[in-house]
Parts: structure tokens; sequence; C-alpha cells
């Protein structure tokens, strides 16, 4: 093992997970609960203590308005999360996440962890991924490559299968995004064609379809449920996230519905809900799935007859109806040999072992496609008018990259001095339609004639990062432009405050992880138990309490360790212990 470990991190909608490169292959790191997946859920305590991970999601199911989840739709915006009264980026929630799985590895390792890569949707714009590399730095990370989660997969795969050629195409549905690219595998190198999707579509959509169509049984529109009574809506999406993953194979489920106050009382009821009822009230929501496959496809100038292989990754994909509308999209039935929720993880830490070097993969070449056309607005001539906001795109999507790509502009008017280049991400002819990424100014152009050319260059790195270099023929002066101005994110003083905020913190060592989630998990089972057992519960947690206090390490172990045979026993809500996590 090296020095310095480079680690594999997927960091998730819903779950996160992390993993490196050993001996018999890619293998998951476990986390401080001994889990192999980390919940993507942030959480402040009543004592004001930071918890992430399994520990947050059992307080999240109490406490909604003390935790916050699906952050990662929001990394690269403006928008920000309130977590118990504090202000929160999606990037300094991604960084907690981030850091308990560095503090995780480094446990395991036994030695400092400082250097991974991060994976992200391949729809990720170029905004999401620098805040992406962010949130690594504000958890203490060098993030030595940002990777296409269906490149991840894609790796994974062809790690496996080295030596075998095709093409495939990768279909990955998680808790919270959805991407498709297609891979062609020859000779120890894997090349990815092309790549489509949507970072706002998964797992997590058909969860709330079901709570919303529960709440409308009982009169009640989801988004005013929750605000009006929010811990109703948090214990039903716990029981709807349990039911759904359930009737993957199961025909039919009960589904208990809480009080206002999200308590299951002696006479809450319970709705049946059959695997068709919820297939039914999905589809709508699966049918965006379409238009990125037919895309990806054209893209890489392929029929699916042309396919010689369908891989399913993401928990979501278990989903019958997900198995079954991919096989009439595409005509053969979709594999997924390794596990749907880790293959991206896995893939990652293949990634990480070729940048640190490892001589296992030192016969593996891995390229990537720019997913998104980039280009800058320009005006055109029509007739004795000439009209403003057209797109010219420099790099098309699914363009090999790293690439640069130059093109020569020109100024319109005599002596125009400055002109302002304006960034945009899209596939439109019109620049309204697409995403303004940034701008900046051009000055020193000399005076003249209009025509003074300019040439403008887009270079677009591994990582998915745009940088922006505009040249004045004339005068050969050159502008620099990473997208600062007017894209949305961090910036660097933001980054350091944020760091720096984070180790103000008041957070549990990793060695008490594994205390906090127990406690956590055993506070909301009591209150979904009959009389008879919350006793015995309620002893056994004022013994374990006793044992925290005394501090002596075995005694701890011992009441935990107890704890958690009861748990495991009586827990109402607890999930399957067979069923792979979404």
């Amino acid at each position: 093992m090296d020095t310095d470990p480079v680690i594999g991190i997927d960091l998730g909608t819903t779950n996160s997970a992390a993993a490196f490169l050993g001996l018999n292959g890619p293998e998951i790191i476990p986390n401080a609960v001994g889990g192999r997946l980390t919940p993507s859920i942030v959480g402040v305590d009543e004592s004001g203590t930071v918890v992430v991970g399994a520990a947050a999601k059992e307080l999240q199911v109490l406490h909604p308005d003390r935790c916050a989840n699906l952050f990662k739709r929001y990394m690269g915006t403006d928008h920000t999360l309130t977590v118990a009264g504090r202000t929160y980026t999606p990037e300094e929630l991604s960084g907690l996440i981030l850091r308990a799985i560095k503090a995780d590895a480094a446990a395991f390792f036994k030695r400092p962890i400082t250097r991974a890569v991060i994976t992200v949707p391949a729809y990720f714009n170029d905004r999401q991924r620098k805040a992406t590399i962010a949130a690594g730095r504000i958890a203490g990370l060098t993030v030595e490559r940002i990777l296409n989660e269906p490149t991840a997969a894609a790796i994974a795969y062809g790690f496996h299968e080295s030596g075998e050629d095709k093409k495939v195409l990768i279909f990955d549905l998680g808790g919270g995004t959805f991407d498709v690219s297609v891979v062609e595998l020859f000779e120890g190198t894997l090349e990815v064609k092309s790549s489509s999707g949507e970072s706002a579509l998964g797992g997590e959509d058909f969860t709330r379809a079901m709570v919303a169509r529960i709440l409308e049984t009982r009169g009640l529109a989801y988004e005013r449920a929750e605000v009006r009574t929010p811990k109703l809506v948090s214990r039903l999406l716990q029981q709807c996230e349990r039911a759904k993953c359930l009737l993957s194979r199961e025909e039919s489920v009960k589904v208990r519905i809480p009080d206002d106050d999200g308590e299951f009382t002696a006479s809450a009821t319970e709705l049946q809900v059959t695997r068709e009822q919820l297939e039914r009230w999905v589809t709508p929501i699966l049918a965006r799935i379409e238009l990125p496959i037919r895309r990806v496809l054209g893209d890489a100038k392929l029929t699916k007859d042309q396919l010689d292989e369908v891989i399913l990754v993401g928990g979501v994909t278990r989903m019958p109806l997900i198995i079954r509308r991919v096989t009439e999209l595409l005509g053969k039935d979709p594999r997924r040999r390794l596990n749907p929720d880790e293959v991206v993880a896995l893939g990652a830490a293949v990634q990480a072992a070729l940048v640190g070097k490892s001589a296992a993969v030192e016969d593996l070449v891995v390229t990537d496609v720019a997913p998104f056309t980039l280009g800058i607005e320009i005006s055109k001539q029509f007739g004795n008018d000439r009209r403003d906001g057209y797109f010219d795109p420099l790099i098309d999507r699914n363009t090999t990259i790293p690439v640069s790509r130059v093109k020569r502009y020109s100024t319109l008017s005599p002596n125009q001095t400055a002109i302002i280049v304006h960034i945009y991400q899209g596939e439109s002819r019109k620049v309204g339609e697409n995403l303004a990424l940034g701008e900046f100014e051009v000055k020193g152009i000399p005076p003249g004639p209009a025509g003074q050319p300019v040439d403008i260059r887009f270079t677009y790195d591994l990582n998915g990062v745009l940088e922006v270099e505009a040249t004045v023929v004339a005068t050969r002066k050159t502008v620099t432009h990473v997208i600062a101005k007017h894209a949305k994110g961090m910036t660097e003083d933001q980054i350091q405050r944020a760091v720096r905020a984070m180790e103000k913190l008041k957070t549990h060592p990793r060695d008490e992880e594994a205390n906090r989630f127990v406690l956590l998990r055993a506070e909301r089972v009591f209150k979904e138990l009959p009389a008879e057992l919350r006793q015995s519960l309620g002893l056994l947690l004022d013994g374990f309490e006793a044992a925290l206090e005394s501090r002596n390490k075995d005694t701890i172990t011992r009441h935990r360790e107890e704890l958690e045979r009861f748990l495991t026993l009586f827990d109402p809500s607890a999930d399957d212990p067979n069923r792979e996590t979404e």
C-alpha cells in the first residue's frame, strides 16, 4: 500500500461510499458504524453536536428541522439550507459528509488521508463540479480528479472484464440523479463515447410521489403538509422509502400512517400499497429517462442493436418497473453483476489507483467526454438588422476531454476598444435557453475599423472544469478567466471561511459515532414500541448512558452490544437486513 493512499469517493444524493484498490480488486471502506454506505444527511442534535450519516438519518425521523439532506441537488447554486437555526451552503454540508468519510478511511488505513477522487453525475455543469471540488477542500481533501459517475461504473466493470471488446450503455439511476453513457472497452482502454442525463431525477422522487399519494388519502397536499406537519412528512418518508424498496420483491406492503406529530398511536391506520399502484404513481416521472437515452445513442452514432450490453447502476434500478422499461427501450435484458449501490465507488477506487500510479492498473487507459456544448454569445447579421443572443459553440457535447479549442472573433464597431465575452453551456441556438456560466471583459483592443480580431480559447480539463482565454491578436495581450464573475458557488475566501468554521463545530470523535447512532436509533424506536417493550428498552438505555458517563471502553461496548441486540429484534421500522440499500 502506498504511503499516501488515494481513495475513491462516491458523493451521492442519498448515500455516499468510499473505496480503495486492494490486492483483490477495489474494496469498500466501512464507515464508523460498520456500514458500507453512509447516508448523505447532516444533523445537529439538541446539544449542538453535528452528526453525520446513519446517526443523522435517525435524528431526521424525529427532528426533521435539525437535519438536511438532498443538498447535492443544490450544488453550485446560491441555495442555502437551515439546520437547527444555522445556515449552511450545499458545499459546507457536502464537506461534512466528505470529512466523515475521510475520518472513516483514516481509521481504516490507520494513517491520515488527504487525497481523493470524487465522482459527480455526468450531467453536472461547470458550477456544480467546482462546488464539489470546494466541498472536498472544505473537508481537508486534495481532490485529485472529478470523475463522472457512469464512467466510474464502467471502470469498475472494465476492471473486472479487461480484455473484452464491447460497446456498453451504462444506465445510472440513483437516489437523486440520472445519467446514461455509452462506453467502448477495447485493448485495455475505456473510451466514453457520449453522456446525457438529468441532475434532478432519482429514487427520492419516487419515494416522494408515494408520500404525496398517501397524503392525498387524508386530504393533504405534500407541500402544505411539509410546512404544517413536518414530523408527519418526515416519518412517512421513512415508511415509504422502506415500502418502495420492499415492493421490488413483494407484490404489496402495508404503510403505517403516523399522526401530525410523527407518532404511531395505538389507533394508527395502515394503508395497503401494491407494486402496481407504485408503478402507476411513478410512471410519469420515469418517462423523463427516454430523451437522454435517445440523445446518448444519437451522439455515439449507434443504434440500440449495436450495443453489446446494458449495465444498471444505482439502487433504484432494483425496481422491476425500471428493469422492464429499460428492456423495452433498448431491446435487451440489462445486467447488474456488481452491487449497484457500490459500483461507482469501486470505479472511483480504480481511478484513484491510476492517480496514485498503482502497478495494478498501469495498463488501463480511461477517456471521458464533455457532457454539454460550451460556447459564447454572438450577434448575427440579417440584411440590415443585427441581432444579439445567438450561441456559438467552441466545444461540442461529447467531445473527448481534456480538450482545448480556439476560434477567432472580431469587433463590431469602428474604434471599439473592448468586448464582453458571455459564456454559456447548452444545446440551444439561442443563449436565452442555455445556462449562463459567466462573463468577462477584454480591454486594450487598438482603435481601428470594425473587424479587429480577438481569439477565444476554451480549455476543458479532466475534471470538467472550464478555462476561457481571450487574446487580442494585434497586441498578443491575453485575459484568462476561470468563470468567477456571476458564477454561483464559493469563492476562495468563502472556502477558507468554511474551513475555519468547520474546525469550530462541535463534533463527536469518530470512535463515538457508533454510540451516537445507537442512542438516536433507540430514542426513535422507544416512541414506536408498545408499553411492555418500552420498559425493557428504557432500562437498557439507562445502562448504556451510565456506561457512557463512566468512559470505560469495555463497559460502553458491552452495554452498546446489549442495546443493539434488542434493537435488532424489536425495531418496528428496521430495514430488511438482507436488502441492499438504495
